[in-house]
């Protein structure tokens, strides 16, 4: 993507003919987005052409953010391959864990009480209970492992033990 000449060059080679926006986009939190397109000239004899677009006849269009945000994914992505990040990230899939846990498996997407106060104290002992529960399937004497056991896992000891 050339942004100062408004181009897209494929892996083919080929030139975008249209560099269209940015235009708002449906979500009023989402990055406006730029168009470019390619004409049917360009694509119809195309050998790849299959790589790059589902459809049969028209051409290929090709969607990205503006330049500020395209250059900061960019470094984002970069910064993705290093053991640091990995590091980092490593405590945040812990917890988004958790979350998923809480929303899917304790109904936490929805609060059963109006108020802030209320809706506090229903995480509070939402929470609190969870723990009791992790507690009560740990192994006395065992301290507490690390990352979240398979439901799998959970079932077929219970089932060896004859629980």
């Amino acid at each position: 993507m050339d942004f100062d000449r408004q181009e897209v060059t494929c892996p083919q080679g080929q030139v975008s003919k249209g560099w269209h926006g940015p235009y708002p986009t449906s979500s009023p939190i989402a990055a406006p987005l730029i168009v470019a397109r390619f004409t049917k000239a360009q694509c119809q004899p195309c050998p790849v052409r299959a790589k790059c677009t589902s459809s049969r006849d028209a051409a290929r269009n090709v969607g990205f953010p503006p330049r500020a945000l395209y250059e900061l994914q960019i470094r984002n992505r970069a910064q993705r391959q290093e053991p640091d990040w990995h590091k980092r990230y490593a405590v945040r899939s812990g917890i988004e864990g958790t979350i998923c846990e809480f929303a899917h498996r304790h109904g936490m997407r929805r609060c059963r009480y109006r108020g802030q106060a209320k809706a506090h104290l229903q995480h509070v002992l939402t929470a609190i209970a969870v723990n009791v529960e992790r507690l009560s399937r740990q192994p006395l004497g065992e301290s507490a492992p690390h990352g979240r056991r398979p439901p799998f896992r959970s079932t077929a000891t219970s089932r060896e033990s004859g629980v």
